[in-house]
C-alpha cells in the first residue's frame, strides 16, 4: 500500500445488487451536493461498529429506499482509491422482498435491466461491480437465488 492511500479516510460499504421478478436492478442516483453528486450507484453504506456486511446492507436499504430486502450471495468485493477516499466495497446479491422504493437519501431511483447499466454514469469504482454482473450472469443466466 501507498503512503498516500494509507492517509487518507477508508470506508467499508456493504452494496446490494437488488433484483426485482423482472429481472431489473434498482439503482439509485447520488444527490448533488455530494461527494461524487449526481452520480448513479448500487445502493448501500457504511458498516457500523460491530455489524455483519449483511446486516449493514438490511440496515442501509431499510433506511435508504424503505424496503425489505433478501441478502444472497457475494458478488465481489472491490477496493477502490479515489483522490479524497479510499473505500471497500463488499457487494452481495439481493432480492425485493416488499415495499415500493422511495429516494429517502439520494435524488431519485429507478429499476433497470443489466444492459441498460451503461446509460448512466456511476463512480468508477463501480465499473468492477458492472462487469461482475454480466460475467455471473453468463455464468448462471438469471437464477442468483435458485
Amino acid at each position: 500500500m501507498s503512503q498516500t492511500s494509507s492517509l487518507l479516510p477508508h470506508k467499508i460499504i456493504g452494496v446490494a445488487v437488488i433484483w426485482n421478478d423482472q429481472e431489473q436492478i434498482l439503482i439509485d442516483r447520488r444527490r448533488p451536493e455530494g461527494s461524487m453528486g449526481g452520480l448513479w450507484e448500487f445502493p448501500g453504506g457504511k458498516i457500523e461498529s460491530g455489524e455483519t456486511i449483511p446486516e449493514c446492507i438490511l440496515r442501509e436499504i431499510d433506511e435508504e429506499l424503505g424496503i425489505e430486502i433478501e441478502v444472497g450471495e457475494h458478488l465481489i468485493t472491490i477496493d477502490h482509491t479515489y483522490t479524497h477516499l479510499r473505500v471497500t466495497l463488499t457487494v452481495h446479491q439481493c432480492r425485493h422482498l416488499t415495499g415500493v422504493p422511495q429516494a429517502l437519501e439520494c435524488d431519485e431511483i429507478r429499476w433497470v435491466n443489466l444492459e441498460e447499466l451503461d446509460q448512466f454514469a456511476f463512480p468508477k469504482a463501480n465499473f468492477q461491480i458492472i462487469a461482475a454482473l454480466r460475467q455471473s450472469k453468463e455464468v448462471k443466466g438469471s437464477n442468483f437465488f435458485g
